[in-house]
């Protein structure tokens, strides 16, 4: 099995999960941030609506520039949904075009034309493109519960949700 095959069966497994915490994401909350230093909820939910697209769309090249922009302000609930909707399929279409060799290949990630990364691309996909997602997924859950919304199950039982009851 090519190596990207792990990844794609991976995304769309996760892509289930996180489909429903975007879900719960209360509309009428965008703008609420439980901290001064932080994103808000909106930002964060946007943050992870569009990650894995984004991500994966710098794995395919050999040197990324990142440009540290903030995440967008959504205004409402669909267009977080719409963009999680065309990131994931983004995700899946540049994940398929890396062969083995090319997912086993250097990769590297550049700030102001200094190299911050350098890794195997695969350590990359793994690292950035599916756990960064992960990561701030687990962060939006906890704004729910914040929110007193309740949270999905995730990865077992929620204390709101119990899918093995």
């Amino acid at each position: 099995m090519p190596l990207a095959d792990a990844f794609l069966n991976e995304i769309d497994q996760e892509a289930r999960t996180t489909q429903r915490v975007l879900e719960r994401v209360p509309e009428d909350k965008l703008t609420w941030k439980p901290h001064p230093k932080s994103h808000t909820l909106g930002q964060l939910a946007m943050h992870v609506a569009v990650a894995q697209g984004f991500l994966a769309g710098a794995a395919a090249q050999d040197v990324f520039k990142f440009e540290g922009r903030q995440p967008a302000q959504p205004k409402t609930k669909k267009e977080i949904l719409d963009a999680f909707a065309n990131s994931t399929a983004a995700a899946k279409e540049n994940l398929k075009k890396l062969d083995d060799a090319r997912l086993l290949s250097e990769w590297q990630g550049e700030v102001n034309g200094k190299k911050v990364l350098s890794m195997p691309r695969v350590a990359f996909v793994r690292a950035i493109v599916m756990n960064h997602t992960y990561h701030h997924r687990g962060q939006l859950s906890v704004y729910l519960r914040l929110l007193e919304v309740p949270v999905p199950s995730i990865y077992g039982p929620s204390a709101d949700e119990n899918p093995f009851a």
